[in-house]
């Protein structure tokens, strides 16, 4: 081949590789609404797990909802648990709730987890939202972020039958079990906020804000994502030592 061929080669290759910072150029704007996006280094011991939106269970939610997946979520922290590099977990949440068996089963594995994690509530961690909250080992909400705490309900069609209510108390019975059991409030005290009248418009139950989730016990500390980070890395640190010294 000659070195004329050679330059037309590389002038017909030009448009093809242009064509493909394009396309992934637009692809980033589509789903992230930018064009560049800050990487973790390759060193990054922490892996950041986000659940946004609607936790979605059994039954599929319309395409204009924003959604968390539990079949994404799960196999997550499974690989998270398996992987060797990631040493600390980051959940961040921004959520209205969702689906209480897909919710839980979230929290049960986070809390399951042999890893260290933390997690913060920025904007809201509503309904199902609050186990997950509380799971991690630490956890954080941001001073202008909100979790309602409720009953469970159901929407659609339900059966009126005295075995539905007992189905649904037994459900609210292991959301409670599992709130107190990962976070400093108690059990009388959970079930007032969950069963209070008169926050709500339309509805029983509480929007606890910021420094009340912490006074209340729920949540450990008002803070940011700085201070996630930073106490996810002296979690780290102080795991490292105990190694060295065993």
């Amino acid at each position: 081949m000659t070195n004329h061929d050679n330059y037309i080669q590389s002038q017909n290759e030009e448009p093809e590789k242009q064509e493909g910072k394009e396309a992934s150029i637009v692809e980033k704007i589509q789903q992230l609404g930018q064009t560049s996006v800050p990487q973790m280094g390759n060193d990054s011991k922490i892996h950041c797990l986000t659940i946004v939106g609607q936790i979605e269970g059994h039954i599929q939610l319309p395409p204009q909802n924003k959604t968390t997946k539990y079949e994404h979520v799960i196999p997550q922290i499974v690989a998270i648990e398996q992987n060797p590099k990631i040493e600390g977990l980051l959940v961040i949440l921004n959520t209205v709730g969702g689906d209480v068996e897909a919710g839980l089963a979230i929290a049960e594995m986070l809390s399951s987890l042999s890893k260290p994690t933390v997690s913060i509530v920025l904007g809201g961690g509503h309904s199902i939202g609050v186990p997950i909250a509380v799971s991690c080992d630490h956890s954080y909400i941001a001073e202008t972020a909100t979790m309602t705490i409720h009953p469970v309900r159901l929407t659609g069609l339900v059966i009126g039958v005295p075995q539905t209510f007992e189905y649904l108390d037994k459900m609210q019975e292991r959301v409670i079990n599992f709130v107190t059991k990962n976070s400093n409030i108690t059990e009388e005290k959970f079930k007032e906020l969950m069963l209070s009248k008169g926050n709500l418009t339309r509805d029983i139950g509480t929007n606890v804000v910021g420094k009340d989730a912490v006074e209340y016990g729920l949540i450990d500390e008002v803070g940011g994502v700085g201070q996630a980070i930073q106490k996810l890395n002296s979690m780290l640190e102080n795991k490292d030592e105990e190694k060295m010294l065993q």
